[in-house]
């Protein structure tokens, strides 16, 4: 259904990007607004601050933070410090396998100059989510029929309409998320398919300490109704789902991070970073960050990281074969 991740990514992993890239420098960042928790419960701050510099990680409670990264299942290496051998598909040869296991890993860590652009001016503009409105495309697109959902009258968008990034590249690095999402996610134990049931979305923010750029993805966005395991209707877009629910809820909320800029130099203090949150029923993000309401669904809402900036969305707008095109609302 989808062409391999380098064949379609392969302009991103010119050697010409090392020159963009700076050595991480772990400086204290933002220690004057870091305080130690004064009880064990868990915020969405937390999580954060331990996917941040050692810095933001230390002033932590070292309870919350050894349960809270007990949920972390990292698709890439949490810093490239860190490899390890992420099982990919069979059929490509182990050379293979370890050459695009490694482009992966690089633009997670090191994502292209315009992503880096984009988690700069973020922190340069003091989080204010209009300095990324300022960089999408004024056209806006309307928003197709996927997979068929308008005959349910199935909105899946918070609006009929669309835009893309001006900058090409970086429409095409969010499509590199959701494909990398879909193709490492067994890695984990986490089979995930991108369509309207699923994988499909996720939600543009900037923190409010940090002013770090995020995207929250959510998948196994509309599980199939069932009187006995999932007695809950979530109109017209759950019909016709053959999304289970079962454990693999637990995963479905994917956290993308990109690069931490310094707030005073031009160095980057942490690498990108892609995890799943892990929300099973015994952990401290089931217990503290998911809201009692929703802990079925086990949704983490995007605005308790910070500041929601867009929607993107990546559909199957195909009628004869696949055709997945980005819109962000």
């Amino acid at each position: 259904m989808k062409s391999s991740l380098p064949l379609r990514f392969t302009f991103l992993l010119s050697l010409s990007f090392a020159a963009s890239y700076t050595v991480y420098s772990y400086s204290p960042p933002f220690s004057s607004r870091l305080k130690l928790p004064s009880d064990s419960k868990a915020t969405a701050f937390d999580l954060l601050s331990i996917l941040g510099t050692p810095q933001q990680a230390a002033a932590i409670d070292p309870k919350v933070a050894n349960e809270l990264r007990s949920c972390f299942k990292f698709l890439v290496p949490f810093s490239p410090s860190q490899q390890q051998q992420t099982p990919l598909p069979s059929s490509m040869s182990s050379d293979h396998r370890r050459r695009r296991l490694a482009d992966v890993n690089d633009l997670i860590w090191r994502p292209p100059p315009s992503v880096l652009e984009l988690a700069r001016l973020a922190m340069d503009t003091g989080g204010d989510p209009d300095s990324i409105h300022r960089t999408l495309d004024p056209i806006y697109i309307t928003v197709p029929d996927a997979e068929k959902c308008q005959e349910n009258h199935c909105e899946l968008t918070r609006t009929p309409y669309g835009r893309r990034f001006i900058d090409e590249e970086l429409n095409s690095y969010v499509k590199f998320l959701f494909e990398t999402i879909a193709d490492l996610g067994s890695s984990v134990g986490f089979h995930v398919s991108l369509n309207r049931f699923d994988l499909f979305h996720g939600h543009m923010f900037i923190a409010t300490e940090s002013r770090r750029l995020g995207i929250l993805f959510h998948a196994k966005e509309y599980p199939m109704y069932d009187k006995k395991v999932f007695p809950h209707y979530m109109g017209y877009c759950q019909i016709g789902s053959n999304v289970v629910y079962d454990d693999s809820m637990n995963l479905r909320n994917i956290l993308w991070l990109a690069p931490l800029p310094s707030e005073t130099s031009s160095d980057w203090l942490a690498p990108g970073v892609l995890v799943i949150l892990d929300a099973h029923q015994d952990g401290i993000i089931y217990r503290d960050i998911i809201p009692q309401y929703v802990q079925y669904a086990r949704t983490i809402y995007e605005d308790d990281f910070g500041e929601v900036v867009v929607d993107v969305n990546y559909l199957n707008v195909g009628v004869i074969k696949p055709d997945y095109q980005l819109f962000i609302c």
